[in-house]
């Protein structure tokens, strides 16, 4: 079957009674609410709306550089990896495009983030359950009706209130997504407009203001920090960069890629992180930063490939890149710049470095789930460092009293690991959400997904609750 979007009729599935709730109502339109709501789309007895205060779809819009691509493969789309067969897949997408021969020839396996932007809207624009414009205000369990209360408030194309509601379902799906991310020391400074401090999120709306500045500094060694110092230094005359480049981690890394490396983003390695104990997985996270924290390798040869070429001439370009450095205090130097005060941390140094503008690529934090839920909190169940408990099936464990459920994409690092955040999971994990949601199985998944046996087998064992040694059951970075 070949979709267009005149094949898809739109009904509005929000207009229920009191007795007669959704089965299920997701908050917040990402990739991943995208994805559950596109493999949700042909279960036609499953009840369902989405709901986003922004007034249409945008994925990282600052970040849209020209030539940027995704880091996974064109098939980590919205739903092939759990229905080949869907027709929100990327490939009918082209289709409906007539752009499959194009995309062919070109061979490309990694999409341009643009593309994968587009794509999504397609998306978005086509599902008939999906309604942005609307601002979730609260959410409470109502015990008599056996479900959730939500309600929301319906924005003008101005962001404005317009209307009030209410709708109800016996399910929900949080998927509100994470948030840029600004180190204490440069919050001041990147409230303030006299000097451009900005987030990485928000690099595009200030390229020209940024390339007009004679000395820019961009702070973490991420891929967003890598393609933002790249944009630049191509953008710059030679010998006049006027760049540096800084990074709290020890190296300018590049990411893990290795075929069996990326075994770490299987539902395998999933389900043997999620049945760790508490302190086993807190203690693994941090160290690995290099599965999804680190930079692509053709992005690194690209910078030094720049870097060289403006040595041909003899001289060195006016670029810095300094790893090992952490922000200490920042404050300003008279009304136009920026005075960073740096920590060697191998060293025991300290350094300062007055700038003109600053890059904050210093990556995104999942948003809090509690002030949304803020009528639920009695009944979440929380570890020992008060975070939500989450079950396999990335359901929020909650009291016996209530009787539905609240699933969270994105939400789930601590208890589903490295692969929370990953692309090439949203449609399996949507897929387990369905399944459970509609206790059967719709979406048949594999029992096996990864070459390497993550653990042993625990009739044979007995758990210690100590870390695994690397090289064990965990990735050993390459040296």
């Amino acid at each position: 079957m070949t979709h267009t979007p005149h094949d898809t009729p739109h009904t509005d599935t929000t207009s229920t009674t009191p007795d007669e709730p959704l089965d299920l109502i997701g908050i917040g339109i990402g990739p991943f609410n995208l994805s559950l709501a596109a493999l949700a789309h042909p279960l036609t007895h499953l009840r369902t709306a989405f709901y986003d205060q922004r007034p249409a779809f945008h994925w990282h819009p600052g970040l849209l550089i020209d030539g940027s691509t995704l880091q996974v493969p064109f098939l980590a789309d919205l739903v092939t990896l759990a229905d080949p067969a869907s027709p929100w897949s990327f490939l009918n997408y082209l289709k409906t495009r007539e752009r499959l021969f194009p995309f062919y020839f070109a061979e490309r396996f990694h999409l341009h983030r643009a593309e994968y932007d587009a794509y999504c809207r397609w998306v978005s624009e086509n599902l008939p359950t999906l309604h942005f414009g609307h601002q979730i205000d609260a959410v409470r369990w109502n015990p008599e009706r056996d479900a959730f209360e939500v309600d929301y408030t319906q924005l003008g194309a101005d962001g404005e209130a317009e209307a009030l509601g209410r709708t109800h379902a016996r399910n929900l799906v949080l998927g509100i997504g994470t948030a840029p991310h600004i180190p204490v020391p440069l919050r001041p400074l990147a409230e303030a407009d006299a000097v451009p401090v900005i987030h990485s999120a928000d690099y595009l709306t200030h390229r020209d203001r940024l390339l007009a500045a004679d000395r820019l500094t961009v702070i973490g060694a991420g891929q967003s920090g890598a393609e933002i110092f790249l944009d630049q230094l191509r953008a710059r005359p030679a010998g006049r960069e006027g760049l540096h480049w800084l990074a709290r981690t020890p190296a300018f890394a590049p990411m893990e890629y290795s075929k069996i490396g990326l075994e770490h983003f299987t539902p395998d390695y999933t389900r043997y992180f999620h049945a760790l104990p508490e302190r086993v997985r807190d203690a693994l996270l941090p160290g690995q930063w290099q599965l999804h924290k680190a930079i692509d390798h053709d992005t690194l040869a690209a910078i030094h490939d720049e870097l060289y070429r403006r040595t041909l001439d003899g001289g060195w370009p006016d670029a810095t890149l300094t790893p090992g450095v952490c922000v200490r205090t920042a404050g300003r130097v008279g009304t136009t710049r920026v005075e960073l005060h740096l920590d060697h941390t191998q060293q025991g140094t300290r350094s300062r470095l007055t700038t003109d503008a600053v890059v904050l690529a210093t990556g995104y934090r999942e948003r809090r789930i509690d002030t949304l839920l803020a009528a639920l909190d009695p009944y979440v169940r929380r570890d020992s460092s008060e975070r939500p408990r989450i079950d396999a099936d990335h359901r929020l464990i909650l009291d016996p009293s209530v009787t539905g459920a609240v699933y969270v994409q994105n939400a789930e690092t601590h208890t589903h690991g490295v692969g929370t955040p990953d692309l090439g999971l949203a449609a399996w994990r949507s897929a387990t959400i369905l399944n459970s949601l509609t206790d059967s199985t719709p979406y048949p998944l594999p029992t096996r997904t990864a070459f390497t046996t993550f653990g042993l087998p625990q009739t044979t064992t007995t758990r210690t609750g100590t870390v695994p040694r690397q090289g064990g059951s965990t990735l050993v970075p390459r040296g």
